[in-house]
């Protein structure tokens, strides 16, 4: 056995000599192969001098490298301006023209709304005035586009809502509208800052202008040094003056507000109704707002009375 394996490691040793031998043999016969052929290089184009060409290929020339350069060189790129939804308009931030609105249960139709006319002048502070049931929040529901006539007309600024698509009125809600709710509707685990910014960004305001002007809204209803605060640290009036800085971020040219007061004592109610005539007058916005509180008729412009889905004369 031990004579095999020797007999076996003799014949490896003697195929790697041969191959190496081999080798050897092949290698002056690569070399002399090589050095018979001629070495192949990439050459560049000789310059042409300038004796060589005419002035006008010279020119050109020229002004084909001016072309390169110009081309190479980057383009700053102008950002978009922003396109705005509504033409400028001088007339009434809100006109209804007999308006009606049916809702059907089955086999039966309701009437809601009955033939409103109304019509809302800028900055003004108007209140629809009304018992549960009369359609104060249907008609607010659609003067912000929420919802649409069964028949009539609602012009916002002159145009026609019910003649647009969802989408651009999801837009003009962004933008041009603002929304209060009786139950403030405020991000429980954010701050009063953080709620505020929020509207901002869903309204694609730059972020460069984010800090001074939600600093500028909790000025704005007295409530700079309570940002940091989540709406559980705060009293029912603060949450809702947070709702209204909120609203009036986006810098929008009507204000809705569902019963703002309902859940607020006289005091509070006051008070937010004195942050409305401010905003007004520092904001230029219009306000439109519900409301069954015979306290705070005084400080509207205009009231309308509903009852039975009309207005009472």
């Amino acid at each position: 056995m031990i004579a095999g394996m020797k007999k076996l490691f003799s014949r490896k040793r003697t195929a790697k000599s041969q191959s190496g031998d081999k080798r050897e043999q092949e290698q002056p016969k690569l070399e002399k192969r090589a050095a018979s052929e001629e070495p192949s290089y990439i050459t560049e184009p000789e310059p042409l001098s300038a004796e060589a060409l005419t002035s006008d290929e010279v020119s050109a020339m020229e002004e084909s490298a001016t072309a390169i350069a110009i081309e190479e060189k980057p383009q700053k790129t102008k950002a978009k301006p922003r396109k705005e939804l509504l033409p400028p308009y001088d007339g009434p931030v809100l006109e209804v023209r007999n308006v009606h609105r049916s809702f059907q249960t089955g086999s039966r139709i309701i009437h809601v709304l009955k033939g409103i006319d109304m019509e809302v002048k800028p900055q003004q502070l108007v209140m629809l005035k009304g018992r549960s049931g009369s359609g104060k929040t249907t008609l607010l529901n659609m003067l912000g586009g929420l919802d649409q006539p069964s028949s009539g007309e609602i012009l916002f600024s002159g145009q026609p809502l019910q003649d647009w698509g969802d989408q651009r009125r999801t837009a003009l809600r962004r933008r041009e509208i603002g929304f209060i709710f009786q139950a403030y509707a405020l991000m429980p685990l954010l701050s009063a800052w953080e709620n505020v910014e929020l509207s901002l960004r869903m309204a694609d305001v730059p972020r460069s202008e984010w800090k001074d002007r939600v600093g500028h809204c909790l000025d704005l209803v007295g409530l700079s040094k309570r940002v940091k605060h989540r709406p559980f640290e705060m009293s029912g009036g603060e949450q809702q003056r947070v709702a209204i800085a909120k609203a009036i971020a986006h810098r929008p040219r009507l204000l809705l507000a569902d019963e703002p007061t309902a859940e607020l004592d006289s005091k509070m109610g006051a008070q937010v109704m004195a942050v409305f005539r401010n905003i007004i007058e520092v904001e230029q916005v219009t306000i439109c707002m519900t409301t069954h509180d015979p306290t705070i008729l005084e400080v509207a412009d205009h009231v309308y009375e509903m009852a039975d889905g009309r207005f009472l004369t």
